[in-house]
């Protein structure tokens, strides 16, 4: 599982990040990155809030645990998700993509 590494803090996970989408969605798993997609632009923050947004749904954990730690500015980011469990974030991804 390359794009998950557990940290003391809880769970890094590496995304590939595809704004201005058709839907916001998790994708698939390609060159060691999550691939989301997210309806908002990349302007004024609002892609990184929106997939902030669509991980906290899709881990069923708050928006505060999501934290975006490198790549802001950039579709390829690292997101911390504080407190997780490997295991859990791993079956809930797991689980999003099949549907």
């Amino acid at each position: 599982m390359s794009w998950m590494i557990p940290v003391k803090e809880g769970v890094k996970i590496m995304i590939r990040v595809q704004p201005r989408s058709s839907k916001s969605a998790v994708g698939t798993i390609h060159d060691g990155r999550l691939k989301i997609y997210v309806t908002s632009p990349p302007v004024d923050d609002k892609a990184n809030k929106e997939c902030v947004r669509l991980l906290a749904k899709t881990l069923h954990r708050p928006r505060t645990d999501i934290i975006v730690t490198s790549g802001r500015a950039s579709r390829n980011k690292t997101i911390l998700i504080a407190g997780a469990e490997p295991d859990l974030v791993n079956d809930k991804v797991i689980d999003r993509l099949s549907d």
